[in-house]
């Protein structure tokens, strides 16, 4: 069991954590002593869910804005530093979702995912990596990829495009950053309760039927497998994707059976 100081003195960045997932990752971060940097593109998210985790007891840092822009990449990593004096974990969770017909796909729905699912990911990758090898310490890198990167999902060819090459991205990155002792993986998430599914009326009946384990993962599912990835249990694992689906993809049934 990971212990309530497995982070102590550590400093982590987690983009699109206003709420979900990346919200969770924050939250249990913070609860085992790391200092959080939080961002989302909303400053209300954002301010809303550092508040909450202060709230709690944890140490955490509001840093609204645009997780693929890479001005704003570079002020969140000078950021860190500024504040602690390093950075030892990215968690480049960002990500948009555009459904939409491959057929009559539309070249701005496509270029807005390419700019936050690989552009967000890749230049925080860099940044950050950039800073951990002047410290010679190591540190993690951590992408959130999907399932959609290993099955193919209606309406969804843009969005799996981009999260199976951040799973490339990872593989390709342990030639770049395993001299500097920093390891890379990503997690490959399945049908999640967030707040932006459950708007979705049947998404927890329909998925609970069709996965295996019987209901869609909670946050702290995703969240639990995040932070190992990210720890120092996990510091010879590289390359790898994680996926978290409750079996679904094993079997890979769809949502209209």
């Amino acid at each position: 069991m990971m212990t309530s100081t497995a982070f102590e003195n550590k400093t982590v960045i987690v983009t699109g954590a206003g709420q979900g997932i990346g919200f969770e990752i924050c939250k249990q971060l913070a609860a085992r002593g790391a200092t959080v940097l939080l961002n989302d593109i909303d400053e209300v998210l954002a301010n809303g869910a550092v508040q909450a985790i202060k709230d709690a007891g944890g140490n955490c840092i509001a840093c609204a804005g645009d997780s693929g822009d890479k001005d704003f990449i570079q002020s969140m990593v000078d950021l860190a530093v500024k504040t602690s004096g390093s950075l030892d974990v990215v968690i480049a969770n960002a990500g948009i979702t555009l459904f939409g017909d491959f057929f009559t796909y539309p070249q701005d729905s496509l270029y807005k995912v390419l700019h936050t699912n690989l552009g967000g990911t890749f230049f925080l990758a860099q940044a950050a990596a950039n800073q951990m090898r002047t410290q010679a310490k190591g540190g993690s890198l951590l992408f959130t990829s999907s399932v959609t990167a290993h099955q193919a999902h209606k309406d969804l060819a843009a969005y799996g495009m981009t999260k199976a090459a951040l799973e490339m991205l990872a593989k390709n990155l342990v030639l770049e950053l395993s001299p500097f002792k920093i390891n890379v993986n990503t997690i490959a998430p399945g049908a999640t309760l967030t707040e932006r599914t459950m708007d979705d009326p049947n998404y927890e009946a329909v998925w609970s039927r069709i996965t295996p384990m019987g209901s869609p993962a909670k946050t702290i599912d995703i969240a639990n497998a995040a932070l190992f990835l990210v720890s120092d249990g996990a510091k010879h694992i590289t390359g790898q994707s994680l996926v978290i689906d409750g079996g679904w993809s094993a079997i890979s049934p769809s949502p209209n059976e």
